[in-house]
């Protein structure tokens, strides 16, 4: 901690033209140190090696090409188990010990809006929180070290369930959301779109991150006999919620999740169990078999490289990876926090998985489009073209 209050003085009087050869808090002559937190034991964990991976990916890629301005990326990863106790220690250890220069594509809504602060408040970038991107920005006091890259929950969600009530006109709608950040953003957007129908819950039912056991909050909507049931849900929750649907032959039911549960590992996991649910997308779904031919290269060089299927989110993953590395290249060999936002700031961003160019509008990624796809024949197929 002393290293980093010193660096960021040297700092400040370097730009006063005071005092020169200031050296940001992870940043050497040969090396650029980043940190992020994943779920690698919690309820998500099986869908993290496709975070991690394509992360590694990309910084490989720059290393293989003899780094940025002559420095190289070395990545440290911490546990946060989906616990924001755990982040907390997470994110500890990596401002502390590794004097991380930025956090990147750190995992979790409680978890990021824990401990966002923290790292802002000691310089550090903290860049594309995968999580409710509102609530991390309010637990930033949105800080201008912050950059989030996950669409709205409330404001896809009221799109997604509009079109959802628009198109199959359900008369019951229940929702079963996860206690936090996750849940109150996304009930947010479902409200608005029922109160637009003068409609209301016909049944609510929480649940914390990590429990296995839905069939309560399953059967609460039976009871409440709905006809779509909306779920803010990551990976095991939604197969978990899908199964005991499924078990009790409910089939007249519609059942859309929102887009943390509408991923390729949901699929892999889910098999037959997954068959007919909804999701609302914000990217673009692409598989090994599916996409330009830049694509299906990526997908097959992330094979040969790693043991895990690849799916859309290592290639998100990359995707935001790969926006902050050519940041990294704009600010030049004078390596600093300012000149990294700074070109965030006033560039734009294409990568194939995006609807359209992105650039950060008040650090949020942008423009947000919405897609409704449904799970058919065991691959997530689009019901709409991308709405605004």
């Amino acid at each position: 901690m002393l290293k980093r209050l010193k660096n960021t003085l040297l700092a400040a009087l370097l730009a006063a033209g005071v005092a020169g050869g200031a050296q940001a808090a992870g940043v050497s002559a040969t090396e650029i140190v980043l940190g992020t937190h994943l779920d690698l034991s919690g309820p998500v964990a099986a869908g993290m090696p496709s975070l991690r991976n394509g992360m590694q990916m990309r910084l490989d890629e720059a290393n293989d090409a003899g780094g940025v301005n002559g420095r190289k990326f070395r990545m440290v990863v911490e546990d946060n188990g989906s616990q924001p106790q755990m982040a907390v220690r997470a994110i500890d250890k990596l401002i502390r010990k590794d004097e991380v220069f930025a956090i990147v594509n750190p995992f979790g809504s409680a978890t990021n809006a824990a401990v966002v602060k923290r790292a802002v408040d000691e310089g550090v970038i903290y860049f594309a929180p995968w999580g409710a991107s509102s609530i991390i920005r309010k637990s930033a006091a949105d800080n201008q070290l912050l950059f989030t890259s996950t669409p709205n929950y409330d404001t896809i969600m009221n799109t997604g369930v509009t079109w959802m009530l628009d198109t199959y006109k359900p008369k019951k709608v229940g929702y079963i959301y996860q206690e936090g950040p996750l849940g109150s953003l996304m009930g947010e957007g479902v409200k608005k779109a029922l109160t637009a129908k003068g409609m209301a819950y016909a049944a609510e039912a929480g649940y914390k991150a990590g429990d296995i056991d839905f069939s309560s909050q399953v059967a609460r909507m039976k009871a409440a006999d709905v006809d779509l049931i909306v779920i803010a849900t990551v990976t095991r929750e939604t197969i978990g919620i899908m199964a005991e649907v499924k078990k009790l032959g409910w089939t007249n039911v519609k059942v859309i999740t929102g887009n943390p549960g509408r991923t390729g590992i949901v699929l892999q996991l889910g098999k037959d169990t997954v068959e007919g649910l909804y999701g609302v997308g914000v990217w673009k779904l692409f598989t090994p078999t599916n996409g330009p031919d830049a694509v299906k290269k990526w997908f097959a060089d992330y094979k040969k490289k790693y043991t895990n299927e690849p799916d859309e989110n290592a290639l998100l993953a990359y995707a935001y990876t790969d926006m902050f590395v050519k940041a990294v290249q704009g600010a030049g060999k004078d390596l600093t926090a300012d000149k990294v936002v700074k070109y965030l700031q006033t560039n734009s961003f294409e990568h194939p998985i995006f609807y359209e160019k992105q650039t950060f509008k008040g650090n949020h990624q942008g423009p947000e489009f919405v897609e409704v796809d449904q799970v058919k024949g065991g691959a997530w197929t689009s019901l709409t073209k991308p709405m605004q």
